[in-house]
């Protein structure tokens, strides 16, 4: 009997937090493909982000509306996805879910230092940690009336899809 919920999973926060590393563990985890949103920025985005500019709303809407029309598509084929997307406003979390409503934000949450230790350790092909700022900036965090949750990002990998698992209300494996 599959007791994972069928619902689709988009692991959300700014650029370090850990949503493509996280992404692929929950798919792994449940069972589900995992596609990283930053795959599908369309290259005009990539170029801005890359020369150091942070993507405006105009940039974001076409991006945002791919990942949604993909979420909903593999939903409507009984396969319900993991996502990594930013997210950072409440507005481009409200498109993402238009075709899927009952999708579930999971929110990677960490202080600045801490992400930007992380970033510092890596290289990311258009984001420059220049931009981590304009991140926090930007984003708003979930409300009560979103449907998802805060996970820490000084927690293990492992320790993170234990505790979406109890978000979810699934059992651990073992």
């Amino acid at each position: 009997m599959n007791t994972v919920p069928r619902v689709p999973l988009i692991v959300m926060g700014v650029s370090g937090s850990g949503k493509s590393t996280i992404g692929q563990s929950l798919a792994d985890a449940f069972g589900r493909e995992f596609i990283d949103g930053d795959d599908l920025h369309p290259t005009a985005n990539k170029q801005k982000m890359a020369a150091g500019h942070a993507l405006n709303d105009e940039d974001r809407a076409p991006w945002l509306e791919i990942i949604a029309q993909r979420i909903g598509s593999e939903l409507a084929e009984g396969q319900p996805i993991v996502v990594a997307c930013s997210a950072l406003k409440r507005r481009y979390r409200d498109q993402l879910v238009s075709y899927a409503p009952e999708t579930v934000f999971v929110h990677l949450i960490g202080e600045r230092d801490v992400i930007a230790e992380r970033q510092s350790h890596r290289t990311h092909e258009y984001m420059p940690t220049s931009l981590l700022d304009s991140q926090f900036a930007t984003l708003e965090p979930l409300d009560d009336a979103e449907n998802g949750f805060v996970v820490d990002v000084t927690l293990t990998p492992e320790q993170i899809v234990a505790a979406v698992r109890d978000e979810l209300g699934t059992p651990h494996a073992g």
